[in-house]
């Protein structure tokens, strides 16, 4: 064994002491046996896997979670508070069920995976761990396989019809030392349509997977919006397989954190699929922000975006990692990625890896990434018509953000993340 992957192994070794293997009914025990199995074989990460380069996996290594500072909120309204939905709540990484609703919505199964797990067979049997285990080629995932293998706790929603709210999952982050995993398993039926909500700052250190299954016309819409605890560190992976015909959308805001990894594997199986996944993050300072997605297009005439934006300054770094795969006979593939930053002064820095891999010939493929500063022309241009310098300045990070923005498909939550938005870029300017 070579001396990187010793250390990789002697990394896991050290994590695994320190956890207990969860028990349950023998479809969960079999899922998070294989699960441990894949993970021994890869070892944790280290910064010379590829990967990994361009973000310290240190800290989410560690047998301790760092202790991570408590916001205060103060009257801050919460993400999404207006919205009519059905709420789960978790405070570090504990289910609250004072502060959740009744798990029932018509068109919805909704069970939590600690209940679920003492059964000997459930329907999440066929997806809970497989498609994680999908997107382990052909790159090694270790985080997602420690989530699969030792999360106790998530949401399992089944969706049969169109339900008239969406769901929305609650993080909130109250010990400085806390150190959860979550595992959230979807799985929409033919012709079904869920919306997943998502937003709070989770814990210390926050590891989460979610797996989804949509099936064949099946349309599947996701927000999330990354808590800004500042000190809190997060590593998540969202797993998606789609059939003929299906529409997955996901969007992302992060604002603040010390350490945010967001990993995405997205595989079409079905012909005349659609995934967009795109992603909005503001950085100030200490802050590190990594984008890892992988899209697999498997069938023809599917189509993929990849739209992510980042907004860095006194310090932060932002990474992009985007890869389209086409297997052969993938034909009529349409897909295209674009990562760009906005750096607001001289001390930020954007790394990026945007790749194509494609094994069929008749594809629209492209991909593009950018990296600047504001544009001083239109900045001349607002000053010369009255805008203050710091208005100008915000008004052109809002334009800059917005083609991500785009790829939330309801006008009310852009406008709910726009308006979050605006308000970190008004606290950045108090200081």
């Amino acid at each position: 064994m070579s001396a990187l992957k010793q250390r990789k192994m002697d990394a896991l070794d050290a994590r695994l002491a320190g956890l207990t293997a969860p028990e349950g009914g023998v479809w969960i025990t079999e899922a998070r046996a294989a699960a441990r199995k894949r993970l021994e074989a890869m070892g944790l990460p280290g910064p010379r896997d590829e990967y990994w380069r361009f973000t310290r996996p240190d800290t989410l290594n560690a047998v301790e979670a760092p202790v991570a500072a408590v916001l205060d909120h103060g009257d801050e309204t919460p993400v999404f508070g207006e919205v009519d939905r059905l709420k789960i709540v978790f405070v570090d990484g504990v289910f609250v069920a004072e502060e959740s609703d009744d798990l029932t919505l018509e068109g919805v199964e909704v069970e939590r995976l600690a209940v679920a797990a003492s059964a000997d067979i459930h329907w999440a049997k066929d997806i809970y761990g497989e498609i994680e285990a999908l997107g382990q080629t052909p790159v090694d995932r270790p985080h997602a396989a420690l989530n699969t293998a030792f999360a106790t706790d998530g949401v399992l929603i089944r969706v049969n019809g169109k339900p008239s709210k969406p769901i929305s999952i609650i993080y909130r982050h109250e010990s400085e030392t806390s150190d959860a995993y979550l595992h959230h398993v979807v799985k929409l039926e033919e012709g079904a349509e869920l919306t997943l909500l998502e937003n709070g700052p989770a814990a210390a250190r926050f590891n989460k997977v979610v797996e989804v299954d949509i099936a064949d016309r099946a349309r599947f819409h996701h927000v999330r919006a990354q808590g800004r605890d500042h000190e809190r560190r997060a590593v998540t992976g969202l797993f998606v397989r789609q059939g003929a015909e299906s529409l997955f959308k996901s969007f992302t805001l992060t604002a603040n954190g010390r350490l945010t990894r967001n990993e995405a594997y997205i595989e079409m199986q079905g012909d005349n699929a659609s995934a967009h996944i795109a992603g909005a993050a503001l950085g100030h300072g200490d802050f590190h922000h990594d984008d890892t997605v992988f899209i697999k297009h498997d069938a023809e005439n599917c189509e993929s975006r990849q739209v992510f934006k980042k907004v860095l300054q006194k310090g932060a770094t932002g990474a992009f990692q985007g890869k389209i795969l086409v297997e052969r006979g993938a034909q009529k593939t349409d897909g295209y990625q674009k990562s760009q930053s906005l750096l607001l002064d001289d001390d930020a820095v954007f790394l990026a890896k945007p790749e194509l891999e494609i094994y069929a010939d008749d594809v629209a493929c492209s991909h593009g990434s950018t990296s600047g500063a504001i544009d001083e022309d239109m900045m001349f241009y607002l000053r010369a018509r009255g805008i203050d310098k710091e208005t100008a300045m915000d008004l052109l990070v809002l334009a800059f953000v917005a083609e991500a923005m785009l790829e939330i498909e309801d006008e009310g939550y852009a406008e709910e993340i726009t308006g979050r938005l605006e308000a970190w870029l008004h606290r950045r300017r108090q200081g």
